[in-house]
């Protein structure tokens, strides 16, 4: 673990630096895409990683509440860290994961690339293809700090997503339903579910009681497009009261089957 300054001097705690600055870009895009969020909200972070939407909204809103989930180990102890770096008391941090059930299940941890670690690494291996697509358009759409990114030929793609995926080890982790949470903490009330979780996703959706759907405001999820994922989540989220539903393909992700769905009730 180290301590770095984002573009724009923010300080963070994180396992892999440049790791870190790439995915506070991915965070930026969620918070452009005209997401409303005000000082006392509370916001549901599921595969909150290292904690980068956390710093970042208890940055701006001093008086927010977080709940974030990471299940793996060594991820979560700098999401922890980073929760107290935040000074936000209401920034919590929770070594689990969200899923449809409660029970624990098996998560593949990529110590070269901490972000890739899933609960199903079937996804890239049998889709390779997919993968480097996703490391080339990484590269491609680098932050403009990563100057030396532009620098890559793109023969070395498939090498360096191999480096990525290797050294890998699994790892055993709780996952609970969100429902089973809210009922924990008798929260009444969440202004934003952000779902990032590499594999779970549906089945994080499948874990809301039809009651615990009804103060839920906004939905923020990446889904791969496997398995009729993205069909399944918005019909899930549509019989909820979802009447705004919108899908983007984040730029460079464009040949993977990684969609990013916003979905609002007004």
């Amino acid at each position: 673990m180290k301590k770095i300054n984002l573009n724009d001097g923010l300080p963070i705690y994180c396992l892999k630096e440049t790791e870190a600055i790439v995915l506070d870009e991915h965070v930026k895009g969620y918070l452009n895409f005209g997401t409303k969020i005000k000082n006392t909200d509370v916001i549901i972070d599921v595969g909150a990683n290292i904690g980068v939407f956390g710093v970042r909204l208890s940055k701006k809103f001093k008086n927010i509440h977080i709940h974030s989930f990471e299940p793996i180990p060594e991820i979560h102890t700098v999401l922890k860290k980073n929760t107290e770096l935040s000074f936000n008391k209401n920034f919590k941090s929770y070594q689990m994961g969200i899923s449809n059930t409660n029970k624990k299940i098996n998560f593949t941890y990529y110590p070269n690339s901490p972000a890739l670690s899933t609960s199903s690494p079937q996804i890239w291996e049998q889709d390779k293809k997919s993968f480097i697509s996703a490391v080339e358009g990484s590269i491609s759409n680098a932050p403009k700090s990563f100057w030396w990114a532009k620098l890559i030929p793109k023969f070395a793609t498939p090498l360096i997503a191999k480096y990525l995926q290797a050294n890998k080890r699994h790892v055993t982790s709780k996952v609970i339903t969100l429902s089973s949470f809210i009922e924990n903490k008798k929260i009444t009330n969440i202004n934003l579910l952000k779902i990032d979780c590499e594999g779970e996703e549906v089945n994080v959706l499948r874990g809301i009681k039809k009651k615990h759907w009804t103060f839920i405001d906004t939905v923020i999820m990446e889904a791969n497009d496997i398995k009729n994922n993205i069909e399944i989540s918005t019909k899930i989220l549509s019989e909820n009261g979802f009447k705004n539903i919108k899908m983007e393909k984040e730029k460079g992700f464009e040949k993977t089957k990684l969609i990013n769905i916003y979905a609002t009730k007004k």
